[in-house]
């Protein structure tokens, strides 16, 4: 089975940090775009950054710009979002996915396998 395996999340103090991990299992990532995405309650789900196979190519809200970083590590075979300066309307279920294209895109269409999700919670 194809699978995108997610942990990391948690309930976090505003101005805290958090790193999520997405691991794939079953197939490798190297050659995939990978996209982190999150759902709040009440809110339609919203791209919040990718990265291309090669890695050279990144892509982030505008609200998370400067805040947040993607990055992979081919021989873990596992991509993470680095979350720091959190805030509470970062609060969201968040969830990893990749596609088989070749650059970076918030089209939630595009991504072929997505992980289970994790929660992040961030309390004033």
């Amino acid at each position: 089975q194809l699978q995108l395996v997610e942990s990391g999340g948690d309930t976090v103090q505003s101005g805290g940090s958090l790193r999520l991990s997405c691991a794939a299992v079953g197939f490798t990532l190297d050659l995939y775009t990978v996209g982190w995405f999150r759902q709040a309650p009440g809110k339609e789900r919203e791209g919040v950054s990718c990265i291309s196979g090669s890695g050279g190519t990144t892509t982030y809200v505008g609200s998370v710009d400067g805040r947040f970083t993607i990055s992979r590590d081919y021989a873990k075979n596992t991509v993470y979002l680095q979350m720091n300066l959190l805030k509470p309307e970062d609060t969201a279920g968040y969830y990893c996915a990749a596609s088989s294209g070749s650059s970076c895109t918030f089209i939630g269409s595009e991504y072929g396998f997505w992980s289970q999700g994790t929660q992040v919670t961030v309390f004033s």
